[in-house]
């Protein structure tokens, strides 16, 4: 099992913002140095409590101070880009990369970003969709281009010069183009079967419970066979929140406490889909009460926190639970105590994760 870090990147808004941008970018370059295989990073444009507004600009920041590791987005949200300028921009950060890039997509969830970009009654699926065929379209076809779509029409025809150079879009470093991953947050979700079928990517969220986990790998499996393609579940990545401290007490104060990291993660979370109607995500059966899901039900559900031999007891447990998988993706919070969190990171690398490939 590989292990991967993400954050969305989730921050208090009274915390400097020069601060909380020096703080994601430590720990991305300390996940490089544990040997942490990938790192996502997260965007919206109208949150301040998720003040990064554009993945691809913070990737870039440190993509020459990284080696190994894979950045990833997590994700670009397409209706709110032109999908020219991002098949651009993905371009020339997977050449910055040399091929170390993750294109992390999704529709856009946040509807105050919605809102801001026009898009707050459109089908923002259905934009999802055709922004991803057009830059697909754009890196594997020759120019000038000829794109119609219902929201967007890309053309270069009337300008194109080739001898200048000009009406040409880059295409990645990697062939055909860098692996297309999709965040899957529902149970019994649609979406993964349609990644499977397409050859793309899935990422099972940190916030579902295991059982509802457990219903995305066979869905996987079966868009896969649609597309007569290959699975192994070293395919799949599953995000969790997880602390690791050096004992018991201070993994559940940190962990769980009052001003556990972890415990604002999930307030602010969990206020956001209760104000959307969303806490069945959060729910052992759908007729459970919404009183009945509260920050300490969600951490209690939710959060593996402990010394290292009970992460990796509760990690054993969680994959028996739902299934074999390849990549195990830390839940990077805030840093309300920053040696306690690298702590925990250098502990999930040099000690749970050997464990629990032992043990597999």
């Amino acid at each position: 099992m590989d292990l991967a870090y993400f954050t969305m990147p989730l921050h208090p808004d009274n915390r400097p913002l020069v601060e909380t941008l020096r703080e994601d970018r430590e720990a991305f370059i300390l996940a490089e140095k544990l040997g942490f295989t990938e790192a996502y990073m997260g965007e919206h444009v109208t949150d301040t409590f998720e003040p990064i507004p554009n993945s691809m600009i913070f990737l870039a920041s440190i993509a020459y101070e990284t080696k190994n590791i894979k950045l990833g987005t997590g994700t670009v949200n397409l209706g709110h880009h032109h999908p020219a300028a991002t098949a651009a921009e993905v371009a020339m950060l997977d050449h910055m990369l040399e091929g170390r890039f993750l294109f992390g997509v999704s529709p856009g969830n946040l509807p105050s970003d919605a809102e801001a970009f026009g898009t707050l009654e459109a089908n923002r699926n259905e934009m999802f969709v055709e922004a991803l065929e057009q830059i697909i379209s754009i890196w594997t076809t020759d120019p000038p281009y000829r794109l119609t779509g219902k929201y967007w029409n890309i053309t270069t025809e009337k300008t194109y010069l080739p001898e200048l150079g000009q009406g040409i879009i880059g295409t990645p470093y990697q062939k055909p183009h860098p692996p297309i991953i999709g965040t899957v947050v529902a149970p019994y979700s649609k979406g993964i079967i349609g990644l499977g079928e397409r050859g793309w990517h899935a990422i099972s969220a940190n916030f579902l419970l295991p059982k509802w986990v457990a219903t995305h790998w066979p869905l996987f499996v079966e868009g896969c066979k649609k597309a007569d393609r290959t699975v192994t579940t070293k395919d799949w990545r599953v995000a969790k929140s997880i602390f690791v401290a050096d004992n018991d007490k201070i993994a559940e104060e940190y962990g769980k406490g009052p001003k556990s990291p972890y415990r604002f993660y999930f307030d602010q979370l969990g206020g956001k889909l209760r104000l959307y109607n969303k806490l069945d995500l959060f729910k052992t059966d759908p007729n459970q009460p919404d009183g009945e899901i509260t920050t300490d039900y969600m951490l209690d559900k939710l959060v593996i926190s402990g010394s290292v031999n009970s992460v990796v007891e509760q990690l054993l447990e969680f994959r028996e639970e739902i299934g074999d998988f390849g990549t195990l993706i830390y839940n990077g919070p805030d840093w309300v105590d920053a040696e306690l969190a690298k702590r925990s990171m250098e502990l999930m690398a040099t000690k749970v994760i050997p464990r629990i490939n032992e043990a597999i």
